[in-house]
């Protein structure tokens, strides 16, 4: 049986290959930054694995398999001589008393300098503030013989005293400050007034409150440079009885380099010193971030 076809009849339409839709290509892109972020969250975090599992091992173990991040076998002795083998717990007081106060001064001190530039009228304000960002361009080394000097001839160097009072205000703090103070209005400091509030009560109890998020801020940057600070305790203390943990692990670095490596006590250490700021960070996030995207959008 032979089959007729109609020459006039439109040819049939050949089936075309679909194309991936805006979803599919949505999800691709989505999973491929998913995936980027991930690498290089994998690759920031395996030093701090690595430093964690070395304190973890033995001697001969980290010695043989530094870049491993399981440890065999598990042994806390690296932590043991830590504790009574080096003056850390003493290098703990020290930095801790000095960080706390340190902190605490500049979040009053930084926040009163940074209301009164953005709030009082005065003569000089305007020089006053360009003083504060042309400190914020100074390196810090340029300042370490004239600090030296500062602190020998006033008999502060070698105490507390040297540790804690060149570092009690900052000018970054400062600037952090008054930038915020800007924001808020100046509506609410009048109202203040109108009830009879003078200056500094209307800056404690009513401006204060609301810079919540820049004091958060302040807040974690004073306490991580604070605990981290090493450079100023080199011209501030020479005694190891006002080491700082800063200055104390770099001085047990260098001093133990004939001994062997001491991976696990080294490395233990640099543990015990970073728990405190990883702490503080993680308690204070949520603030940190939304303080950042409150001045974002008050910008």
């Amino acid at each position: 049986m032979t089959r007729v076809t109609n020459p006039n009849a439109a040819p049939a339409a050949t089936a075309r290959p679909r194309s991936p839709g805006p979803g599919a290509r949505s999800l691709a892109s989505t999973f491929g930054g998913y995936a980027v972020l991930v690498f290089f969250a994998l690759v920031f975090l395996y030093p701090f694995v690595i430093q964690i599992a070395n304190s973890f091992k033995t001697e001969p173990d980290a010695t043989a398999n530094p870049l491993s991040p399981l440890p065999d076998p598990i042994t806390l002795a690296g932590y043991e001589r830590v504790f009574l083998g080096t003056g850390m717990p003493l290098w703990l007081g020290n930095s801790l008393v000095v960080t706390l106060v340190v902190t605490a001064g500049r979040i009053f001190l930084d926040s009163m300098a940074g209301y009164a530039l953005a709030r009082l009228r005065f003569r000089g304000r305007r020089a006053l503030f360009s003083a504060v960002i042309a400190v914020m361009a100074v390196p810090g080394v340029v300042l370490f013989i004239p600090k030296f000097l500062v602190l020998n001839q006033l008999g502060l160097y070698d105490s507390y005293t040297a540790l804690i009072l060149p570092v009690l205000v900052d000018a970054a703090g400062v600037f952090i400050m008054k930038q915020f103070f800007e924001s808020i209005p100046v509506s609410v400091e009048e109202a203040a007034r109108i009830d009879g509030a003078g200056v500094f009560r209307t800056f404690w109890s009513v401006v204060l409150p609301m810079a919540r998020p820049a004091l958060i801020t302040l807040t974690i940057i004073s306490f991580q440079g604070t605990w981290n600070e090493f450079p100023h305790t080199l011209v501030a203390v020479q005694s190891p009885d006002l080491f700082t943990l800063p200055r104390g692990l770099a001085d047990l670095v260098s001093g133990s380099l004939g001994e062997g490596t001491r991976y696990p006590l080294k490395l233990g250490a640099a543990v015990l010193a970073t728990i405190p700021v990883a702490i503080i960070f993680v308690i204070f996030q949520r603030y940190f971030v939304r303080g950042a995207n409150e001045g974002a959008e008050k910008g």
